[in-house]
This record gives structure tokens, sequence and C-alpha cells, in this order.
């Protein structure tokens, strides 16, 4: 009789076991530092929130203090998926096992966005040609060195191509984010600053009042639209699953009103095809750099910029076999 009770306890404990609820997959989800952490995450959550409903998985939200920080947190596998801009990605599926599986879709339905420069609306400068003229006694607000539009766009389009060097060549350089270069225009700590039309748009609504102080002097050729990521490992299975939530997200008038608080209006699917066009250009602007480097001697400025070209005409190849 014994035997048969404790038969009966081990078969009730078999059977309250296998009824637990399994333990919720946790998915960090990487958000570069455009802005402060406190505004990213409440324009964020809501989106995490609603796919973890949607998933399944435990959604966790993962900030660093620059875009550096994301990206190493892909390496070391502390994100799984991560929000990013073209030239971080870049860098992320470059040394971080990352590869691009969707983009984002603006409001008005566009796929790309601009690098500007931007100043007090009191400020004197007025144009391009105004900041390169008198370089020499102002004060830069630059982007994170991993941004694409606070740092290698305008650094190509803006600098090299007049040949400045935007670190060496202004009174005074400082780094920092979208939200903080405004925040120093605004207050004039800064006498020009980078920045994008959407980090701008963004600013009206968390700073309105503020926003009408800052004047765009430059606009940059248009730039693809910022790309989401994942590490190439992750479960198949969990790959399909935010595949499926993101590129379905954006339907209800809830899930739009959600999006419109991050400038947009959905996520399209993408592939890593998409940062080849910054990859060209930070060869162009590497290959400027060369040509503008005095203390290279013939040869091998001559050798550099054979190399830069070949690499250059194998992306032009990959372009075409895509068209």
């Amino acid at each position: 009789m014994k035997h048969l009770f404790a038969s009966a306890l081990v078969a009730a404990g078999v059977a309250l076991a296998g009824a637990a609820p399994a333990i919720a997959q946790t998915v960090n989800f990487g958000i570069i530092s455009t802005e402060s952490s406190a505004n990213l995450k409440t324009a964020w959550q809501p989106v995490l929130e609603d796919m973890a409903r949607a998933t399944g998985l435990e959604v966790r939200a993962f900030f660093a203090p620059d875009y550096a920080g994301v990206i190493e947190g892909m390496r070391f596998n502390k994100v799984q998926v991560a929000w990013m801009g073209n030239k971080s990605a870049m860098e992320a599926v470059d040394r971080a096992s990352a590869e691009v599986f969707a983009k984002t879709v603006n409001r008005d339905g566009s796929e790309g966005y601009y690098s500007l420069l931007v100043v007090h609306r009191d400020s004197p400068l007025k144009s391009l040609d105004d900041v390169l003229r008198q370089r020499a006694g102002l004060t830069l607000g630059y982007g994170d060195p991993n941004s694409t539009s606070g740092t290698a766009v305008p650094g190509l389009y803006a600098f090299a191509q007049n040949k400045v060097d935007p670190v060496k060549d202004f009174k005074r350089t400082v780094r920092a984010n979208h939200e903080t270069n405004l925040l120093a225009v605004v207050n004039r700590q800064v006498d020009v600053a980078t920045n994008n039309n959407e980090n701008v748009e963004r600013f009206a609504i968390t700073n309105p009042e503020k926003s009408k102080e800052v004047r765009e002097i430059w606009r940059s050729p248009m730039i693809a639209s910022d790309p989401i990521v994942w590490r190439k490992d992750l479960d198949p299975a969990i790959k399909a699953k935010i595949r499926d939530f993101m590129l379905g997200y954006g339907r209800t008038e809830r899930e739009k009103d959600i999006l419109a608080k991050l400038g947009q209006s959905g996520w399209r699917a993408s592939t890593d095809a998409q940062l080849v066009p910054i990859r060209q250009l930070e060869l162009a602007r590497a290959r400027t750099t060369i040509e503008n480097d005095t203390a290279l001697s013939a040869e091998d400025r001559s050798r550099r910029l054979a190399e830069i070209d070949g690499r250059l005409a194998e992306l032009g190849r990959l372009v075409a076999r895509a068209n």
C-alpha cells in the first residue's frame, strides 16, 4: 500500500511539473542613443510590449550611452535585435554577427531621411559656405562616430568633399547624440551642429518651444531609412515571430499612433544590400582623405587609391547584379 501511495505521489509530481508554464525566451532589443534613454524608452516601450504579447517572448529594451555600446552588446550576444542607423548597422554586420532584416518606413511612406546642419535661429550663418569659410572661429556639434547622419554623411558631403577636416579645422568640435546637439544649438553652446530631419521632427514633439530656436542651413542627399538588425545565429523560430510581428505592425489606429511617436508608419523587409551605399560613402570619404594627404608619397597614395577603387568597383558590381 505504501508503494502504491508513493507511486501516486510521484505520478502527481510529474503531472504538476508537466503542467508548469514554460519560461518565456528573452530577447534584448537594442536602441541606439539618438536622444535620452528616458525619451527613447517612452517611445519604444509600447512597441516592445506589443511584441512580447504577440510573440510570447520576453522582450527587454537595451540602452547604452553611445552607438558602440549597442554594437558591442550585439557582438557579445547581450543584444539579439536592434534598431540602428545604417553606419552602426554596417559596423554590427562586420563585427557583431548581425544582418539586416527590416527597415523603417516614415510617416509619409518614404524610406529615407536627410542629414542636416542646424544653427540657432538668430545665427548669422546662412549656408554651408558660411560655415566652411568661418570654421576656424566656430564650435561644431558633431555626431556619434557610428552615426550615419551625425558623422558619416556630413563627414563626406559637407566636409571631406570641401577638403575640410571636421575634427581638426574648427575652433572646437564636440561629439554628442542628436538631441544633445539640438539642445546645444538652442543654448548657443555650439555655433553649428549635425543632425537629421527625423530627429528635428522628434525634437518638435519632445521640446516644442525649444525646437523653434533651431534653423536648418544644409541638407544632404537622401539616406536609406534606418535598418532593423538581428544576430545571424538567433533561433529561426524566434526570427520568424519577430519578423511577422514587425512587418505586420501598424495596421490598427492604436498601432499607428504608437508608431507616429517614433516618426514611423511601420517596417518593411530589407537585407544587408541597403548598406551598400553607406559602404560606398565611407570608401569615397577615405579616398578624399588620401587624395588630400600631403604626407603620403606619390607611390603610397597611388597604391592606396587603387585599393579603394577596387573595393568601390566590387560594390558597384554588387549593385548592378541586385538590379
